[in-house]
């Protein structure tokens, strides 16, 4: 007997619709007409043991007991989801072969591999159990899915590199949360101090951006235009921008701003009325390729700046789309490429599109499948692929506005593959005036391409036209080097630094992807890849949702701020727990370990050694800044009330 074993009820579902019939549909699991069964985790039915189920007496928090370092790990069952373990220790049991159906990325190879291994098969039972890759709930890719079967084996790396994060996330988060916990209860802190090694680095970056605000002081800088005609008595053709010269800079700030107003006086003065020589003229033609398919986290940051969802809300109406409505493939994916097999489907999945009564038929008519973007590169595949639409027609499902959101944004990054490149030409032009450099450039479009899908709403326009910057893009007359025209006058223009935005749902994702650029290591900041991240594409939105539940994050407007508790936890805490680097370079690690260039005890190791160092630390660290609060449940959420102030005993 064969036995699949999915991550959840949805895809064990489909799995069975593309296997033989007649089907006995149980509670549990699924009987097929070959005598062949398939079943299910429901999620995660095991978790990692408590530290009291170690031994009885790490229940009580001491920090005597600290730090807490399994020397054998172990799992046990989740109470809600026992009777599923059951029924899966009996049907591995009597089955002859096991097909390995988790969802296609690195907690979903874990999560069915520690049920495998709960139940501890033997070796020969273990060797030959293979791996169903289904990103795509519908029944003709299920199919083509099922034969295209992988030794579980091969996965191994990306199974390790799961069961290094779940470790490392116990061992930081139960110990370093029980130790400043118990530093905070000394000066009369009444709850909890949760630590996470994702969680508090991320609520420390919205702390030091607001910290960034409250102590910001605008401060004037000046620019000079210059207002440019072709001769003497002709109207103005163009505006330039002074560029300060070296000998400048001291009256610069380190954006090579003017601060010093009768700098910028004397220039203008200088330039009034004087012949400008076109010293520099460059002109090129340059394309732009079609932005990549989504993933993740790229979906997340475009739907929170085109329709403001967070991100939690974004993955629900993703999961929904994926397992309900089966319109889109596997939404937790962090690759934004797709395999070159895929275009076998591209023509249909676009002729769908096209039928269709929804916006995306007339760009889905425009596209030309014969086009392959960069998009379809094997090489950057690992297990899971770009968020796209599936072959299943749109029409007659009843989508909500989320939904139907969401949808029509992934359905517009997979249509621009099939669109040609946004072609432009860009002029740029240096001017010599009055022995001072001035440029100006202009960008005149010549192949809309792609972003004919990509239109700007009123709104962008009407801010578009308030501008009057010199880096607006303007029209260029026909210009040769070493022409000389005329500046009709100069024009001094007042300008105040503006403070660091606050965070937003997609600027704080975008935060958590580019996390090199938070990295005050200059050594880590050069070893870190663009790619890698705070958190994964899969559990961002949760840890962000998880700061939100305990108080630490709140919102104002569209704004993300610290509370007053989580502005106390990161001033309390070492910076060391607060910055990006560690997590960072962790997170490095386990993607090396996933693409077999790194081994568990090379994470595993050092990360035991720093639990340790801030332990210690912590027993050393002073919280008299935490204030005293109590918690007050109403209407489900929780809220913060001061408790008059106490000198502790």
């Amino acid at each position: 007997m064969k036995l699949y074993i999915a991550e959840k009820p949805s895809l064990g579902r489909a799995i069975a619709a593309a296997l033989p019939k007649p089907h006995r549909n149980c509670k549990t699991h699924i009987e097929l007409g070959n005598g062949d069964v398939v079943s299910w985790c429901i999620g995660h039915i095991l978790a990692q043991a408590d530290p009291e189920d170690y031994d009885a007496t790490f229940k009580k928090w001491r920090m005597e007991n600290l730090p807490i370092v399994p020397e054998q790990w172990q799992l046990k069952p989740i109470s809600r989801t026992r009777s599923q373990l059951t029924v899966l220790r009996k049907l591995v049991k009597q089955a002859d072969e096991i097909i390995h159906a988790g969802d296609p990325d690195r907690e979903g190879q874990l999560l069915v591999d520690e049920v495998i291994d709960y139940f501890k098969l033997s070796k020969r039972k273990k060797s030959n159990i293979q791996r169903l890759l289904i990103s795509d709930l519908n029944l003709p890719a299920v199919k083509r899915a099922l034969n295209s079967l992988k030794p579980n084996s091969d996965f191994m790396p990306l199974s390790i590199s799961a069961l290094a994060r779940s470790r490392a996330d116990w061992l930081y988060g139960i110990n370093l949360t029980r130790a400043y916990t118990l530093q905070g209860q000394k000066t009369g802190y009444n709850s909890v101090l949760s630590v996470g090694r994702v969680q508090t680095p991320l609520l420390g970056l919205v702390v030091r951006r607001e910290q960034e605000i409250a102590a910001f002081i605008s401060k004037p800088f000046y620019q000079v235009q210059a207002h440019i005609a072709l001769g003497e008595n002709e109207a103005v053709a163009f505006t330039a921008k002074w560029q300060p010269s070296d000998s400048c800079q001291p009256y610069c700030d380190e954006e090579g701003r003017v601060l010093v107003k009768s700098l910028a006086e004397n220039v203008v003065a200088r330039i009034n009325n004087q012949p400008a020589t076109v010293s520099k003229l460059e002109s090129n033609e340059k394309q732009q390729a079609a932005p990549l398919p989504f993933n993740l986290s790229q979906l997340q940051i475009s739907a929170a700046k085109q329709f403001s969802m967070n991100a939690k809300l974004v993955l629900d109406v993703c999961q929904a789309l994926y397992e309900r409505h089966k319109l889109i493939t596997y939404p937790r994916s962090d690759c934004r490429y797709l395999p070159k097999e895929q275009l076998k489907q591209a023509r249909g999945i676009v002729n769908t599109l096209a039928q269709s009564s929804l916006p995306c038929n007339k760009p889905a008519l425009g596209a030309n499948t014969s086009l392959v973007s960069k998009a379809w590169n094997d090489k950057k595949i690992t297990a899971h692929h770009a968020i796209i639409p599936t072959e299943k027609s749109p029409e007659n499902i009843n989508l909500n506005t989320f939904e139907k959101n969401i949808y029509l944004l992934i359905v517009r990054q997979y249509l621009v593959q099939f669109y040609p490149a946004y072609i432009y030409q860009q002029t740029k032009v240096t001017l010599l005036i009055a022995g001072g450099n001035f440029t100006s450039q202009a960008k005149i479009e010549k192949q809309q391409g792609w972003k004919v899908l990509f239109p700007k709403s009123k709104k962008a326009q009407s801010v578009e036209n308030l501008k009057h910057d010199h880096d607006q893009e303007q029209m260029l007359p026909p210009l040769t080097k070493g022409q000389i025209l005329h500046c009709q006058q100069g024009e001094l223009l007042e300008k105040n630094t503006s403070p660091p935005q606050s965070f937003t749902d997609a600027t704080l994702l975008a935060a958590m992807t580019g996390i090199a650029r938070y990295v005050s290591d200059a050594a880590i900041k050069k070893v870190l890849k663009e790619t890698d991240g705070l958190g994964t594409d899969a559990t961002r939105a949760g840890i962000i949702d998880l700061l939100f539940k305990r108080g630490f994050l709140q919102r104002q407007g569209k704004s993300i701020t610290a509370t007053e508790v989580g502005f106390a936890l990161i001033n309390a805490l070492p910076e060391m727990a607060t910055l990006p680097d560690m997590t960072a370079q962790w997170e490095a690690t386990l993607t090396a370990i996933s693409e077999k260039n790194a081994s568990y005890q090379s994470f595993m190791q050092p990360l035991t050694n720093i639990v340790t160092e801030m332990v210690y630390g912590a027993s050393q660290q002073s919280f008299s800044g935490l204030p005293k609060i109590a918690y007050k449940a109403k209407g489900g959420k929780r809220k913060f009330a001061k408790k008059p102030t106490k000198k502790a005993s």
